[in-house]
């Protein structure tokens, strides 16, 4: 058995802060709530009051949109802190994106949004030291702030080129502490990113996001995707059913192919994939992300419905012709 507390109490105590008196309101279902139990009993060990809501008890799964009776009870409980610790199933953007947007701009909660996790995850990811972390995240994204051109280069097949414009898109240090009413970000953490002007070149993608993540793990092979002015215009892939989906779900909209998230893991502390995006997205490098660019966070003047994320792991970076890591480990 995964003793999940001390992932639960990092969570807790230390990413969001939990203060004694505050209401902590926790969503979770059936195939996570030992996770949402774990992270109920961190609260109440530091004297906060908290309710797991299990997504089960409000609707049919896979979710498709967010049903007022969950909207009420959670605003009639009146939380300051919320979780969303749950599986990752196909088709459920459409219910988180107006979650996330309640609980975060509506109602300027404090998020932890751990969708996809799981107890090993719990003791990998959520063990880290996110002091250090926060460190290293902040030092990265001052090196990126006001970078043009980066270049990277993988192992996998990656080799692409991406423009920014600084004037117009910001970076987003996710550094796993968020400790301010309406700061929210992914749980285990470890990220900085923004939404390029453009990407050119070939990213070789060794786990993919959404739902692909729980249902391939890592790629036996990386799935190639090939860019141009910033979108996809092929993907190549030995598994024919693999590429087929990809190839459907980056036709669903018009923008679903446009890289709308570019960003650079900084979780030092993981040293190896898991299968799951939501922690092999902060492995140390570069993955970008096609469809929704995150425009409150980023800047971009545009949205999509969807959000692909594609991972590499030991990438070599340069940030306008000057290293910022090399096979994985960061240089600055």
């Amino acid at each position: 058995m995964i003793d999940l507390q001390p992932g639960a109490s990092n969570a807790v105590k230390v990413c969001m802060n939990v203060q004694p008196g505050e209401r902590v309101v926790i969503l979770s279902d059936k195939a996570r709530e030992a996770i949402g139990r774990a992270l109920e009993l961190e609260c109440e060990s530091v004297g906060a009051a908290s309710k797991v809501l299990l997504m089960e008890d409000f609707m049919k799964r896979p979710a498709t949109d967010l049903p007022s009776t969950l909207t009420d009870a959670i605003a009639s409980f009146k939380p300051a802190v919320s979780f969303y610790a749950t599986q990752a199933l196909p088709g459920e953007l459409t219910f988180r994106r107006p979650y996330m947007d309640l609980v975060i701009y509506q109602m300027k909660l404090r998020h932890g949004h751990m969708v996809g996790i799981t107890e090993p995850l719990m003791q990998q990811g959520m063990e880290a030291d996110y002091k250090e972390i926060a460190r290293v995240t902040h030092r990265v994204t001052e090196a990126v702030r006001g970078a043009r051109q980066i270049e990277v280069k993988t192992p996998s097949g990656t080799d692409m080129r991406a423009t920014f414009d600084p004037s117009k898109r910001k970076w987003q240090p996710c550094p796993g502490l968020y400790h301010t009413q309406g700061e929210w970000g992914n749980l285990p953490e470890g990220e900085t990113f923004t939404s390029p002007m453009s990407v050119d070149g070939v990213m070789g993608a060794e786990v993919l996001g959404d739902h692909f993540s729980e249902k391939y793990g890592i790629l036996s092979k990386p799935a190639r995707f090939e860019l141009a002015g910033g979108r996809v215009r092929r993907v190549e892939s030995e598994n024919d059913g693999l590429r087929e989906e990809l190839e459907t779900y980056l036709a669903q909209h018009e923008n679903s192919n446009r890289v709308g998230e570019y960003a650079i893991g900084t979780n030092i502390a993981l040293k190896e994939l898991s299968g799951n995006l939501l922690q092999d997205e902060k492995v140390p490098g570069v993955h970008i992300a096609f469809g929704y660019p995150y425009p409150e966070e980023t800047g971009a003047d545009w949205t999509c419905p969807s959000h692909l994320d594609v991972v590499a792991t030991r990438s070599t970076i340069k940030v306008d012709g000057q290293y910022l890591m090399k096979e994985g480990v960061f240089i600055i």
